[in-house]
């Protein structure tokens, strides 16, 4: 091994020679450049991404070579993309770890076998630097690293998800240089960067050089000073230089308007001001921004400039005075292809995505990301909660108590290091609203040493972190902290918190509602409680995005792994897979039912006769008149009527009555419904004009009669009924139906010779179990639920005329080994029109778990694709995930139904359901109704068993007839894959069932 310092496992040496931590800017020669923000406009900087030379090394022991030495021959390394994680490129090994450590848990000491990655770049240093001081900035490396130049060592450090800084004047020459870089996977820094991600190794953020004035200005932190009534904002802004520097310093609005100029001579510290007269107020719903241009040793360095005042007053968080709440997500750095490199469009097209689903907060978690990030913040409009790079949550399972780093003194330095580095690095960025001191570390004295340097430093941000939550007792001393922080609380947890008045700080949801699958059942439930106590100041989804790695079977068939799915030990498994959208960006129906929840318009219905709607701004700071309002009636899914509403001049969180003038004739048949939408009026940065932020649906009081859509003239004949063995033929004018009394069930329904379903249906509770379903599915197999058979104790032929056969059986479900599930009684009804109705009673065991599901589930023949259906659509809904719907007529295929998700789960159910129907191309098919009411449907691709079993999507196997479900009830979605159970009044706890359902043959084209 070649002779180094061993810092990594030295709590002592966090780096050497590493500069001090400043805020990001990039220096330009002139302010035209520094406003375009590109940094390769700028003479002073030259970037070092590129093509590196690179090996790798199982262990550091392995590294016997003085590779840094700059005549040593590298030509015969590979080639590595700088920035780029190792494990994306082939080396090492993928691994996703939640909670567990990855090493033993024996802080600060890390396995002896500590993988490395050696890294020499060849680059230029122009001849117009030779008189300025060279410097490098790496932006991101894990977990630690040496470098070194033209085989000097110039330093150290550790902290992989904040800068450092090099000075390498002493060691860099005009002309070729080598710069020479090992990277280690584990440091004594691995044991605070224990965060639910893969764990990825390398430079994986950007690397550049800085030209840099021997005197220069070293950094800048500006302060926004508001008057109450917001009439003069007054910028303070501090200026740190090495050596004197004049320094002009400007503010100018965002027209390009100079709103004050000062110059000043500069020995180390000195501060300027600016008056605003009438300023204009950064938020996220209007970013407005102003730019502070300081210039000094021909350098100028560009700032973002927010007017905006964020604190805690009485127990209530606001933003310009104004009690907001935030609606947040949390967000990993996450990409299917790079893993935790991510390209700056990448960060666009999240923010875009953002934007257009109503999120207005990010969480950082659980570090600072890309600094250009947080530009982007400031620029399109979002409250970040900034995390500092910290998380020691596998010492909770590792030894048993969650607080033993946070308290021990010894890591105070290490745990201040993080939040130094990461305020330095951010604090001139208006986006951010509250610093976080890290995650799921336990609390302790060296988060009270963070947190207390912190508003020192910066008083201007209140302080969060969740480590100190109220669920966790033993430290009294919380006084550092401005918010109290739970994560996953229940909702009734939530209302006695805003109904107690011994708790005087707002309260925030750092991670609730977890998206994991199918999920996002409870936000309605969630956001009703907050809107209501103005202590609770909103919370952020966990999380944004799947964490699935874009992989391919040795076919070459495409899919997203997760943890386990690379040979690796230990891991979480899918616990990865767990965001609104999937590792592509592509929606899924978790982000619409969250766009749903949290839109800034609400709409309620005042007096339907009068067509009097309560219209309810709930943007924080801007009216609607940027809103356009339009209105249709549909009947039976068709539109009647519609048009567009005056313009609203609505205040923030204020409301206004509005007459909406549909007309309701004094009869009509058919089912009346309001729908509503709130488009944008104009183009915005984030989306077009004509983009929806929300809609609504109120049924108007017109129902008589539903029909199908399908004006059916039944032929009424007098039926033949034929025995053969245990099969009862049932014959009419254009049908032949048989039903076999062994099994209890019909077997075949054809119309005019064409069969209409394969073999016999099946009543079915069984459903294969969403990521949500992790806990209760455990009981549910226990029970036998996904293996129950259907026991027929009695069938009988109780009529048999020219106009109906009535067939009763009486029945059981159940697994083996185990008590029947479920005992009842069905009666089935062939009509002479063709139509078959069957009626079902069935009483549950008092002392089982709720079902998964109950209904008929049955198969129809390949061809059957073409689908219709009255009820809730157009994407899947269920008893608790349905506020993003809306009830209609919609028109879709088997395929179209199907919701992918990377683990195979229960999905494209559509609740609420009043008639269905499938068919082939030809409209030969079947429609469904259930005369007692509503139900749930799902056509699919694939049965709940297939889907069951299925871990990956190309597990699945794609059956060419189609299964239809039709549930009398499904079991509600919730979010209970982590944090708290579904809620009671969606969970199938119905211990009697009764379900009428009916089913009959069409040839839609000839009717």
């Amino acid at each position: 091994m070649i002779q180094i310092q061993k810092y990594w496992e030295d709590l002592n040496v966090l780096h050497v020679n590493r500069e001090a931590p400043r805020a990001y800017y990039i220096p330009y020669a002139d302010g035209d450049s520094a406003t375009t923000r590109k940094r390769g406009h700028s003479p002073y900087y030259q970037t070092l991404n590129g093509l590196w030379k690179f090996r790798y090394f199982t262990s550091v022991s392995e590294v016997n070579e003085v590779f840094y030495d700059e005549k040593y021959d590298a030509t015969h390394w590979d080639d590595l993309l700088v920035p780029s994680c190792w494990q994306t490129n082939g080396y090492d090994y993928l691994q996703y770890c939640n909670v567990n450590y990855p090493i033993p848990c024996d802080p600060p000491f890390v396995p002896d076998r500590n993988p490395a990655g050696l890294y020499i770049k060849e680059f230029n240093v122009r001849e117009d630097w030779r008189d300025k001081l060279k410097h490098v900035v790496f932006e991101g490396v894990n977990s630690c690293f040496y470098l070194w130049i033209n085989g000097q060592f110039v330093g150290y450090s550790q902290g992989s998800r904040i800068p450092a800084e090099f000075d390498l004047t002493p060691y860099v020459r005009i002309g070729s240089n080598q710069m020479a870089v090992m990277v280690l996977k584990w440091c004594d820094g691995t044991y605070i960067e224990d965060q639910d991600a893969w764990r990825y190794s390398g430079i994986f953020r950007d690397v550049y050089l800085l030209a840099r004035s021997e005197e220069r200005i070293r950094d800048v932190f500006y302060r926004v000073q508001l008057a109450d009534d917001f009439s003069k904002a007054t910028v303070h802004c501090e200026i740190d230089t090495i050596g004197i520097v004049d320094v002009h310093a400007e503010l100018i609005d965002a027209s390009g308007y100079s709103i004050g100029q000062s110059d000043i001579s500069v020995a180390e510290s000195g501060r300027v001001s600016f008056d605003v007269e009438d300023p204009l107020l950064w938020s996220a719903e209007r970013p407005y921004l102003y730019t502070l241009r300081i210039c000094g040793a021909n350098e100028v360095l560009h700032f973002n400039v927010g007017l905006r005042k964020v604190c805690v007053q009485d127990g209530v968080f606001k933003v310009n005075n104004r009690a907001i709440k935030l609606k947040g997500v949390n967000r990993h750095d996450s990409h299917p292809e790079l893993g935790q490199t991510i390209p700056l469009q990448h960060m666009i097209d999240d923010l875009l995505l953002m934007k257009r689903h109503n999120v207005n907060t990010i969480r950082t978690a659980h570090y600072p990301n890309d600094p250009r990030f947080l530009d982007l913040c400031d620029e399109y409009g979002f409250y970040v909660i900034d995390e500092a790079d910290l998380e020691a949550h596998g010492v909770l399972h590792a030894v048993g108590d969650y607080h033993r780093l946070a308290k021990d003194p010894v890591w105070e330095k290490a745990f201040l290091d993080r939040a130094v580095r990461m305020v330095e690095r951010d604090k001139n960025h208006p986006c951010i609203v509250m610093w976080s001191m890290g995650n799921e570390s336990g609390y302790g004295v060296n988060h009270i040493a963070m947190a207390r340097w912190t508003r020192e430093r910066d008083s201007s941000r209140p302080i969060h972190y969740e480590g100190a939550a109220l669920k966790y007792k033993g430290h009294p001393d919380t006084s550092c902290l401005d918010v109290n922080s739970r994560m996953y609380a229940t909702v009734q947890e939530l209302i006695q918190y805003g109904e107690d008045e011994t708790m005087t700080k707002p309260l925030l949801q750092c991670e609730y509602s977890h998206a994991m699958g199918n999920s996002c059942g409870d936000l309605k439930d969630y956001w009703d409680v907050i809107y209501k106590y103005p202590k609770l100041m909103g919370g952020c989804v966990w999380e944004w995005c799947d964490h699935g790695i874009l992989a391919r079977t040795e076919g070459g068939v495409p899919y997203f792994g997760y943890g386990g799915d690379f040979s690796n030990k230990p891991n979480d498994g899918n616990f990865c897979i767990d965001g609104l959208v999937s590792p592509d960006r592509v929606p899924h129906t978790n982000l619409l039912e969250l766009k749903k929840v949290i839109a800034p318009v609400e709409f309620q219905m005042e007096d339907v006769a009068a067509g009097i709607i309560r219209v309810h701004n709930r943007y924080d700071f801007i009216d609607l008149s940027d809103v356009v309002i339009s209105w249709k009636v549909e009947v039976d899914g068709e539109t009647v009527q519609q048009g567009v509403l005056p313009v609203l001049l609505t205040n923030p969180h204020q409301y206004e009555l509005v007459a909406v003038p549909y007309k309701l004739p004094a009869h009509a048949k058919g089912r009346w419904f309001l729908n509503l939408s709130a488009v944008q009026r104009i183009d915005k940065r984030w989306a077009a004009a004509g983009h929806e932020l929300t809609s609504e649906q109120f049924e108007l009081p017109v129902r008589q009669s539903i029909e199908c859509g399908l004006k059916v003239q039944p032929l009424l004949a007098d039926l033949q009924v034929l025995r053969s063995g245990t099969e009862v033929i049932v014959q009419g004018f254009d049908f032949r139906h048989v039903f076999d009394l062994h099994s209890g069930m019909v077997t075949q329904i054809t119309k005019n010779g064409v069969p209409l379903i394969l073999g016999g249906p099946r009543f079915n509770i069984w459903r294969a179990p969403a990521d949500n379903d992790r806990k209760i599915k455990l009981l549910w197999k226990k029970e036998g639920y996904d293996r129950v058979s259907m026991k027929v104790y009695r069938v009988e032929i109780v009529e048999s005329t020219a106009s109906q056969v009535q067939i009763e059986v009486e029945y059981s479900l159940g697994g083996e080994n185990k008590e029947p599930v479920l005992r009842g009684k069905a009666l089935w009804v062939m009509e002479g029109s063709g139509a078959i109705t069957v009626n079902t009673i069935v009483q549950i065991r008092q002392e089982l778990p709720y079902l998964p599901r109950f209904g008929l589930e049955l198969s129809m023949p390949e061809g059957n694709e073409h689908v219709e259906y009255f009820g809730y659509g157009p994407h899947e809904s269920y008893v608790d995930k349905r506020q993003s719907v809306r009830k209609s007529k919609f028109v879709s295929t088997v395929d179209d139904m199907y919701h992918s998700y990377v683990v195979p789960q229960e999905n494209g159910s559509h609740y609420g359901t009043e008639w269905a129907k499938v068919s082939n191309v030809l409209g030969m098919g079947l429609v469904f109704t259930s005369p007692g009411g509503e139900f749930s449907f799902q056509a699919l691709h694939y049965t709940p068993e297939d889907l069951t079993v299925a871990e990956h999507t190309y597990e699945l196997k794609r059956r060419k007839e189609t299964i239809v479900s039709l549930d009398c009830k499904m079991n509600g979605i919730g979010s209970s894959s982590c944090g708290t159970d579904l809620l009671e009044q969606y969970q199938l706890n119905d211990k009697m069932l009764e379900f009428q359902l009916r089913i009959v043959p069409v040839f839609k084209e000839d009717e």
